[in-house]
């Protein structure tokens, strides 16, 4: 399995997440299948059967958040603003619209595109990073060629 890379601020929120799912939220479902089952036949029993689907649920994001948390990169902060790396923020020019947009860099756990966070394995990021400021660079995306000006690195 290829290692994912992870900023230490991602490994703190997933570790924060992983021990609500774990201390809180399978307490929570446990006490809801504990009360589930009070209501009698089992078969018939729909509030018994949704707390054992939110149960699996749980589960299974506990242990895909584990298997995260063992095979990780940790990404290295760099300040070197002459090249885009992971935690770059880039201003860049699309250069079909001359739209201006603000983006970062992120490992793809921390991804969240409407915040301007770009994945570093979208094919916008993956081809932005190594690059320096004022390069044109043509980026392929599912609908064609997306021709982007790299306008300034943070």
């Amino acid at each position: 399995m290829e290692k994912i890379l992870l900023t230490t601020s991602a490994v703190e929120k997933l570790e924060r997440k992983l021990d609500r799912l774990v201390l809180v939220e399978r307490k929570r479902i446990a006490n809801e299948i504990k009360t589930a089952r009070g209501y009698g036949d089992l078969s018939e029993n729909a509030e018994y059967h949704a707390a054992r689907e939110m149960q699996a649920h749980n589960e299974g994001e506990i242990a895909e958040l584990k298997e995260l948390l063992n095979n990780y990169e940790l990404v290295v902060e760099s300040n070197d603003s002459t090249k885009i790396h992971i935690n770059s923020k880039v201003t860049i020019q699309y250069m079909d619209t001359n739209e201006i947009s603000e983006i970062i860099i992120v490992p793809s756990v921390e991804a969240e595109p409407f915040e301007g966070k770009i994945s570093n394995l979208s094919p916008i990021g993956k081809t932005l990073l190594g690059h320096t400021r004022n390069e044109m660079i043509p980026v392929e995306i599912p609908k064609g060629i997306l021709n982007i000006k790299i306008i300034e690195i943070k």
